[in-house]
C-alpha cells in the first residue's frame, strides 16, 4: 500500500499562486456599459451570486452597469429573512440581498420583470429590495437590445 509522506495542509498554507495575474487589468473607457442578466433561481447554485460579484466588479472597473432580473431571476431581488424580513436565518442567507444592495449603493442599476414577479412567483413590487426598479415584460428584450446597440459587455446568467 502506498504511504502518504506529505504533511497535511495547515491553516495559512498557500495551495496556489493567488497573486499572479495573467491578463492586463481592463478598465472601462468613459461611457462604456455592461449588462448582467439573471434567469436563475436564488440558492439553486452558485452562478447567481458569482455573477452578482461580477456585476459589482464591472461597476468598479468603470462600466455603467445594470442588472436584469427576469423569469426565475426575480427571486434574487425579493426581500427575505426569517423569522422577520432582514433576519439571517443561517450564514449566507442574505448574501443575494446584501450583494444587490452593495451593487446599488455603488451606483449600479437593478431591474426586475413585473410579469415574473406576479405571474410566476406571486410577489408584488413591494417584495423587491428597495431600489430595484420594476419593469414591464416588454422592457426585458429592449434593455438587452439597447445595451447591444451601445456595444456593452453582456453576461447572461442561466441555470434553467
Amino acid at each position: 500500500m502506498p504511504k502518504v509522506t506529505k504533511p497535511a495542509n495547515q491553516k495559512g498554507d498557500f495551495l496556489v499562486d493567488y497573486e499572479e495575474k495573467v491578463f492586463e487589468d481592463v478598465k472601462a473607457e468613459p461611457g462604456e456599459k455592461a449588462l448582467v442578466t439573471f434567469h436563475t433561481v436564488a440558492f439553486e447554485g452558485s452562478i447567481g451570486f458569482v455573477n452578482l460579484l461580477q456585476a459589482t466588479r464591472l461597476k468598479r472597473k468603470g462600466y455603467e452597469t445594470s442588472v436584469l432580473l427576469y423569469g426565475p431571476g426575480v427571486t434574487l431581488g425579493v426581500q427575505r429573512g426569517f423569522p422577520t424580513l432582514g433576519d439571517e436565518a443561517f450564514p449566507g442567507h442574505q448574501n443575494f440581498n446584501k450583494q444587490i444592495a452593495k451593487f446599488m449603493e455603488e451606483g449600479g442599476k437593478v431591474y426586475a420583470c413585473r410579469f415574473a414577479l406576479q405571474a410566476l412567483y406571486g410577489h408584488g413590487e413591494g417584495s423587491l429590495i428597495p431600489g430595484i426598479v420594476p419593469i414591464s415584460p416588454l422592457d426585458v428584450l429592449d434593455i438587452v437590445l439597447l445595451h447591444k446597440k451601445a456595444g456593452a459587455v453582456i453576461l447572461d446568467t442561466w441555470t434553467l
